[in-house]
Protein backbone atom coordinates (compact mmCIF):
# COMPACT_ATOMS: atom_id res chain seq x y z
CA UNK A 1 0.00 0.00 0.00
CA UNK A 2 1.19 3.37 -0.59
CA UNK A 3 0.04 6.47 0.77
CA UNK A 4 0.48 10.05 -1.07
CA UNK A 5 -0.23 13.55 1.00
CA UNK A 6 -0.13 16.87 -1.02
CA UNK A 7 1.35 20.17 0.53
CA UNK A 8 2.30 23.84 -0.60
CA UNK A 9 -1.21 25.14 -2.09
CA UNK A 10 -2.04 28.45 -0.95
CA UNK A 11 -3.07 32.03 -2.88
CA UNK A 12 -0.71 33.24 -5.06
CA UNK A 13 -1.18 36.45 -7.34
CA UNK A 14 -0.85 35.77 -11.38
CA UNK A 15 2.87 35.80 -12.72
CA UNK A 16 4.08 34.68 -9.09
CA UNK A 17 5.21 31.03 -8.29
CA UNK A 18 4.11 28.39 -6.28
CA UNK A 19 5.97 24.60 -5.35
CA UNK A 20 3.90 21.85 -4.47
CA UNK A 21 5.31 18.74 -2.90
CA UNK A 22 3.90 15.31 -2.77
CA UNK A 23 5.11 12.89 0.12
CA UNK A 24 4.44 9.18 0.01
CA UNK A 25 4.56 6.13 2.03
CA UNK A 26 6.14 2.63 1.42
CA UNK A 27 9.07 1.14 1.16
CA UNK A 28 9.05 1.32 -2.77
CA UNK A 29 8.60 5.29 -3.96
CA UNK A 30 11.68 4.28 -5.80
CA UNK A 31 9.50 1.86 -8.34
CA UNK A 32 6.70 4.27 -8.86
CA UNK A 33 5.82 6.57 -11.83
CA UNK A 34 4.40 9.82 -10.30
CA UNK A 35 2.18 12.67 -11.68
CA UNK A 36 0.41 15.44 -11.12
CA UNK A 37 -3.35 16.03 -12.12
CA UNK A 38 -5.60 18.84 -11.26
CA UNK A 39 -9.35 20.11 -11.12
CA UNK A 40 -10.86 23.14 -11.49
CA UNK A 41 -14.70 23.77 -9.89
CA UNK A 42 -17.39 22.48 -12.74
CA UNK A 43 -14.61 21.18 -14.42
CA UNK A 44 -13.14 17.54 -15.34
CA UNK A 45 -9.90 16.27 -13.62
CA UNK A 46 -7.12 17.02 -15.67
CA UNK A 47 -3.31 16.01 -16.69
CA UNK A 48 -0.95 18.19 -15.56
CA UNK A 49 2.50 16.49 -15.37
CA UNK A 50 4.43 13.02 -15.18
CA UNK A 51 7.75 11.72 -14.53
CA UNK A 52 8.86 8.37 -15.10
CA UNK A 53 9.94 5.80 -12.46
CA UNK A 54 13.62 5.86 -13.36
CA UNK A 55 13.34 9.80 -13.44
CA UNK A 56 14.47 10.10 -17.02
CA UNK A 57 11.30 11.07 -18.80
CA UNK A 58 9.23 13.86 -17.97
CA UNK A 59 5.76 14.85 -19.60
CA UNK A 60 3.84 17.58 -19.67
CA UNK A 61 0.31 19.15 -20.61
CA UNK A 62 0.77 21.93 -23.59
CA UNK A 63 -1.40 24.21 -21.20
CA UNK A 64 1.42 24.00 -18.54
CA UNK A 65 4.85 23.15 -21.26
CA UNK A 66 7.62 25.85 -20.07
CA UNK A 67 6.11 26.72 -16.68
CA UNK A 68 5.87 23.82 -14.64
CA UNK A 69 8.20 21.36 -13.78
CA UNK A 70 8.23 18.14 -12.08
CA UNK A 71 10.66 16.29 -10.51
CA UNK A 72 11.23 13.42 -7.83
CA UNK A 73 14.10 13.08 -4.78
CA UNK A 74 13.61 9.08 -4.01
CA UNK A 75 16.04 9.44 -1.06
CA UNK A 76 13.26 11.67 0.41
CA UNK A 77 10.04 9.70 -1.19
CA UNK A 78 9.19 13.05 -2.40
CA UNK A 79 8.26 14.32 -5.75
CA UNK A 80 7.25 18.08 -6.44
CA UNK A 81 5.35 20.15 -8.87
CA UNK A 82 7.31 23.41 -9.51
CA UNK A 83 4.76 26.46 -10.70
CA UNK A 84 6.19 29.52 -12.53
CA UNK A 85 4.28 32.21 -13.76
CA UNK A 86 1.32 31.40 -13.03
CA UNK A 87 -2.27 31.79 -14.16
CA UNK A 88 -5.76 32.41 -13.02
CA UNK A 89 -6.48 29.58 -15.18
CA UNK A 90 -4.59 27.33 -13.07
CA UNK A 91 -6.98 27.57 -9.83
CA UNK A 92 -7.80 24.31 -9.26
CA UNK A 93 -7.49 21.43 -6.73
CA UNK A 94 -3.89 19.79 -7.51
CA UNK A 95 -3.71 16.19 -6.87
CA UNK A 96 -0.66 13.45 -6.91
CA UNK A 97 -0.80 10.20 -8.29
CA UNK A 98 1.56 6.98 -8.46
CA UNK A 99 1.22 4.43 -10.48
CA UNK A 100 3.28 1.70 -12.43
CA UNK A 101 4.16 3.31 -15.10
CA UNK A 102 3.90 7.13 -16.30
CA UNK A 103 0.68 8.53 -18.01
CA UNK A 104 -1.54 11.23 -18.74
CA UNK A 105 -4.68 8.76 -18.10
CA UNK A 106 -5.93 8.75 -14.63
CA UNK A 107 -6.90 5.62 -14.75
CA UNK A 108 -3.26 4.01 -15.12
CA UNK A 109 -2.74 5.14 -11.28
CA UNK A 110 -3.25 3.16 -8.08
CA UNK A 111 -2.96 5.62 -5.86
CA UNK A 112 -4.16 9.17 -4.70
CA UNK A 113 -3.29 12.05 -2.44
CA UNK A 114 -6.44 14.53 -0.77
CA UNK A 115 -5.49 17.23 -3.16
CA UNK A 116 -4.35 21.01 -2.40
CA UNK A 117 -5.91 23.96 -3.36
CA UNK A 118 -4.31 26.30 -5.75
CA UNK A 119 -6.02 30.21 -5.92
CA UNK A 120 -4.32 32.46 -8.51
CA UNK A 121 -5.71 35.83 -8.11
CA UNK A 122 -5.68 38.63 -10.93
Amino acid sequence: QVQLVESGGGLVQAGGSLRLSCEASGRTFGSYAMGWFRQAPGKEREFVAAISWSGDDTYYADSVKGRFTISRDDAKSMAYLQMNSLKPADTAVYYCASGTHSSSWSGQYDYWGQGTRVTVSS
